[in-house]
């Protein structure tokens, strides 16, 4: 049985990895698509086409002669009152006669760019849409294929890389770098501590100074075990960024394919943690591995660190998994970011202990107290696992995780982990607990002071099972609106919300599945029914970009939008409108369509996404857009930002500038 589930589990990893490589096979050219502002008015669209492969031509856009053969770039209708000039192609571009054909052609075995300039006023998003149509001689077959794009052109100063998912201005975006790589980091020390890492340390670094002749080649050798690590972990990240590219992962991060994966991944390998059986990869892979680090010094000592990659996969995994997840929307750079802070923290130590051997005696020798750290994170990897199955559950309206019943696991999970440090509680690797002078049991100080801090999170939280916000950890619940029994919904019914009551504008669409996250304030849920509301109303428009896995949209929802200040402005002022874009609920076929990069939109999440995309140029959640009853942006507040004298001063300024617009 333990083989069974060891070898299915390796089984599911690689395919999901193999997946992907796959699907880059399957194309014989790679295409990409940038923009960059030239100017104010002046905006420059690259499309990159890359061969894949050998022996294979890509003809060119400018053909010779009526019979050559050429690739053609195409743009929409509606964006063809914004080309400037020509399309400019660069590339190695030769020239031959086609023996089938008996015409010249232009092809090139590489690489071609296509350049077009637009003319586009800085305060003015855009997307341009188009379709490439290339053709590819492959040996002497020739195979032609289209690809349909859709190139975001932000507002000036809205964003540097346009399709950059994070979103936000220069400073945010290196701020989130920072964290990525502070995040990696942080994996990357706690995967150390496991057992299968941190035993390793003393003779890693003891085989070191006995293969060196010197002090001085010990610090060498041990210099490029660390550099390995690194370049081998940092090579994981660069290889999903490249199966999956930019985007990919955050587009499968609502996927109920997705997310019950990694839910199950995790419940796997948080009972394994907790003892039950042990997951190792083929030792066939480790062996081979291990025969290699026989070479001379330098692929020696690479395939030595390769070896410990391979036989850490059981205590590594859970962590890289996680920290693939959360970067998966931070777009290109973010997985390598991630992925160089973790293999930093994870090789740091070896090569520290090298510098300085004598630091080894004072290391705390491994024991019984690293399977105490093994079975408290298998408690940790459980609980994490429900975040991922409560995501599926609120973008599909599965109605299985609701709020208190995720919170009533949690409760269960933290104390029986507090009970565990206790040691009141035991598995099977387990050692027992230390004797004291007297021959008697005891508990350390350290492991009492874990056990308070997991037990007075357990008390944190209960009140939530009654409504309670929890705003420390508001980001890692389902929203407030699948709590069936919330105290705080009984509140006095202000004067505002009476008129919109009495004037019969209150939402209606969507309202069987959502509900609004801002007490006291009518969301509506669809754009069309809150325009006609608010101009009932006289009022302007609040966008609430939003998603139901969008951890820093309960944050804001919990941290500033429930302000009284802030509510106060909202139910006076404003006509709230929240649209969901990761969520799963099919548009009746009146509905549906195809939008302006081709693709049919058949949810209402992908509807919500492509009008926020084609009004911001953006695609971050949360975004907090204002708009007028003529659709038009009077004031982007951007993303998460829990300043809340901030966000009243927004509000106040967007509500003085349409008052004095819109006099009736």
């Amino acid at each position: 049985m333990k083989q069974f589930i060891t070898r299915s589990l390796a089984f599911l990893l690689l395919t999901f990895i193999g997946f992907g490589a796959w699907a880059q096979d399957s194309s014989q050219i790679k295409l990409t698509y940038t923009s960059e502002r030239l100017s104010d008015n002046e905006v420059l669209l690259t499309i990159k086409a890359v061969v894949l492969g050998e022996g294979k031509k890509l003809y060119s856009v400018n053909k010779l002669s009526e019979e050559s053969v050429f690739t053609t770039v195409e743009f929409d209708t509606a964006a063809k009152k914004f080309l400037k000039d020509s399309l400019l192609e660069k590339g190695n571009v030769k020239t031959e006669k086609d023996a089938d054909l008996g015409v010249d052609v232009k092809y090139a075995v590489d690489s071609l760019v296509w350049q077009q300039k637009v003319t586009l006023p800085a305060g003015e998003a855009k997307t341009i849409a188009g379709k490439v149509s290339y053709l590819v001689n492959v040996n002497g077959e020739y195979k032609s294929n289209a690809e349909e794009f859709a190139i975001e052109v932000p507002a000036a100063g809205a964003s540097d890389n346009a399709g950059n998912a994070a979103g936000g201005n220069t400073d945010q975006s290196k701020n989130s770098l920072w964290s990525f790589f502070l995040g990696g980091l942080l994996a990357g020390f706690g995967a150390f501590i496991m057992p299968c890492i941190y035993a390793m340390v003393p003779v890693t670094v003891s085989f070191f100074t006995k293969r060196s002749t010197s002090r001085k080649a010990g610090i060498k050798n041990a210099l490029i075990y660390s550099l390995s690590i690194i370049t081998i972990f940092t090579a994981a990240g660069f290889l999903i960024t490249l199966i999956f590219g930019p985007g990919a992962l955050n587009a499968m991060a609502s996927s109920a394919i997705f997310n019950v994966f990694v839910f199950a991944m995790f419940i796997i390998f948080g009972i394994s943690f907790l003892g039950a059986f042990e997951i190792t990869l083929p030792a066939s892979w480790s062996n081979r591995a291990d025969t290699k680090a026989n070479f001379g010094s330098f692929s020696g000592i690479f395939f030595m660190a390769l070896t410990l990659v391979i036989v850490s996969f059981s205590c590594t995994v859970p962590f890289i998994g996680l920290l693939t997840v959360w970067t998966a929307k931070g777009g290109m750079i973010a997985p390598l970011v991630g992925f160089l802070g973790f293999s930093l923290a994870l090789s740091l130590p070896f090569a520290l202990f090298a510098f300085f051997p004598a630091l080894l005696n004072k290391m705390a020798k491994s024991g019984g107290w690293l399977n105490t750290v093994k079975v408290a994170l298998g408690f940790i990897e459980l609980a994490l696992a429900l975040k991922f199955l409560s995501s599926a559950d609120l973008a599909y309206h599965w109605g299985i995780l609701d709020r208190e019943v995720y919170l009533s696991l949690w409760i269960v999970i933290f104390g029986l982990l507090g009970f565990y440090l206790l040691g009141k509680l035991r598995f099977h690797h387990d050692d027992d607990l230390p004797l004291n002078d007297y021959g008697k049991p005891y508990l350390t100080v350290t492991r009492l002071f874990f056990a308070i801090a997991s037990l007075a999170f357990t008390v944190f939280l209960i009140p939530g099972l009654w409504g309670a916000p929890l705003k420390g950890i508001s980001a890692w619940l389902p929203e407030m609106k699948t709590q069936d029994f919330n105290l705080n919904k009984v509140q006095p019914v202000s004067t505002s919300t009476t008129i919109i009551e009495e004037m019969d504008v209150k939402p209606v669409k969507y309202t069987d599945f959502l509900e609004s996250e801002i007490p006291g304030v009518h969301a509506f849920f669809d754009f069309e029914e809150g325009m006609a509301a608010a101009k009932k109303l006289n009022r302007p428009i609040l966008i609430d970009f939003t998603g139901h896995s969008c951890a820093n949209c309960r944050k804001m929802e919990q941290e500033v939008l429930t302000d009284a200040e802030v509510t106060k402005r909202l139910q006076k002022d404003f006509v709230v409108i929240s649209l969901y874009v990761d969520d799963k609920h099919r548009l009746p076929e009146a509905e549906q369509f195809v939008s302006n990069d081709g693709r049919k939109i058949k949810t209402m999440g992908d509807k919500n996404l492509d009008f926020e995309v084609n009004l911001t140029g953006n695609s971050a959640q949360p975004l907090y857009v204002f708009v007028d009853h003529e659709g038009k942006i009077i004031k982007n507040a951007d993303g998460y930002n829990p300043d809340i004298k901030r966000f009243v001063a927004i509000l106040d300024e967007v509500s003085k500038t349409f008052k004095e617009k819109h006099k009736k």
